[in-house]
């Protein structure tokens, strides 16, 4: 508090000196008060202000109430709104999103819908940032059927759905097994000329995987590259990963190689990619070559990827490969994840299906005898 004391007695020599401090100064003395948790003092100085003349909009009100939201204090921002109304002042749109955000934050959508009717009593209609918020609120706590009669309460409103609303309610729908929903409001999105970005390709071709209908991945895949459309490396790792599930691994080896002709790298996530699926197809000398090529691109593995190759040589049967693997984890300093250990466990472990090769591990890894 030793700052803010500072300020306000600086502010109150500047009010005995004669001086009238403007919006500004009002503005970080408030701001100020809450995030140090003294909101009588934020209260005061916003009377003062208002009695002063100098706030009589969001401009002054809306950062007070945002802060404490994005904070998590939304009962502290619902108790400043209120005080807010209770000096007479109006809210504005922008004011009661700000409020609704804060509850969809911490996962309070009722109360935001509380706060939707509060602002809908005051004459006020909601806009595009209104649905989206509570959207991606219903999205969120998996209420999608909920999220997704509100998209349409929206568009019935005059609402026009953004590209980011878009995206909001097809992950919620392919996140939730919806693939059918999903694929009419794309259908929609495209239709009615919503700008379709990178962002909502890879939502469509990721949640088209997840959900068994990685045919239509590909194929909606090869159309957009047909089209050159702007594709990023998160959508080539989620393709590569789809081709080697469906078997079309030359595909998926044609697809790597040409990363960097289109002026894209490879992520670490890549190079996991084609390391795992080469060793589910036991091609392991494969997979060693692209761990060296990993290496010769710079690209410096972490604990993930090396965790999961690891997982993937044991459950193939590799144990003197996936010793390797281990000696390079502890080489580098990397921590082993629980569910390598517990892998490794149920391998070697009383009547595991590897437990006579325990030996070929590194003794720190060598589960004790039962």
């Amino acid at each position: 508090m030793g700052r803010m004391d500072a300020a306000l007695d600086k502010f109150n020599q500047m009010v005995n000196q004669g001086v009238s401090p403007d919006i500004v100064v009002y503005r970080c003395l408030v701001l100020g008060s809450c995030s140090h948790g003294d909101f009588e003092k934020a209260k005061e100085l916003i009377s003062e202000a208002v009695n002063r003349g100098l706030c009589s909009n969001s401009v002054f009100f809306y950062p007070v109430i945002n802060d404490l939201c994005k904070e998590g204090k939304v009962k502290e921002a619902q108790d400043m709104f209120d005080f807010i109304v209770g000096i007479g002042q109006r809210p504005d749109v922008i004011m009661y999103n700000s409020l609704m955000d804060g509850y969809c934050l911490v996962g309070k959508v009722e109360e935001a819908l509380r706060v939707l009717d509060a602002m809908k009593s005051a004459g006020l209609q909601p806009d595009a940032f209104t649905y989206g918020i509570l959207l991606n609120g219903y999205c969120k706590i998996g209420k999608i059927a909920d999220g997704l009669s509100l998209f349409r309460e929206m568009s019935l409103n005059g609402v026009k759905p953004t590209t980011i609303m878009y995206n909001i309610i097809l992950h919620g729908l392919f996140f939730s097994g919806r693939t059918v929903s999903a694929k009419e409001i794309f259908h929609t999105m495209n239709e009615s000329g919503i700008p379709v970005g990178v962002d909502t390709y890879n939502i469509v071709l990721s949640g088209l995987c997840k959900n068994n209908c990685t045919d239509e991945a590909i194929e909606l895949f090869k159309k957009l590259r047909a089209m050159n459309v702007k594709i990023n490396v998160i959508i080539l790792n989620t393709m590569i990963s789809a081709m080697f599930k469906t078997r079309r691994i030359e595909e998926a080896k044609d697809l790597f190689a040409t990363i960097s002709a289109i002026g894209l790298v490879p992520s670490v996530v890549t190079y996991s990619v084609m390391m795992t699926n080469f060793i589910k197809e036991g091609l392991l000398a494969e997979a060693d070559d692209m761990f060296l090529a990993m290496e010769k691109a710079s690209c410096a593995p972490n604990s993930s990827l090396l965790n999961q190759v690891v997982r993937a040589l044991l459950e193939k049967g590799a144990v003197v490969k996936a010793a390797t693997y281990l000696a390079k984890l502890d080489a580098k300093q990397l921590s082993v994840e629980a569910s390598t250990i517990s892998l490794i466990v149920s391998l070697f472990s009383g009547e595991g299906k590897l437990r006579e090769h325990v030996e070929l591990l590194p003794v720190k890894y060598q589960p004790p005898e039962s």
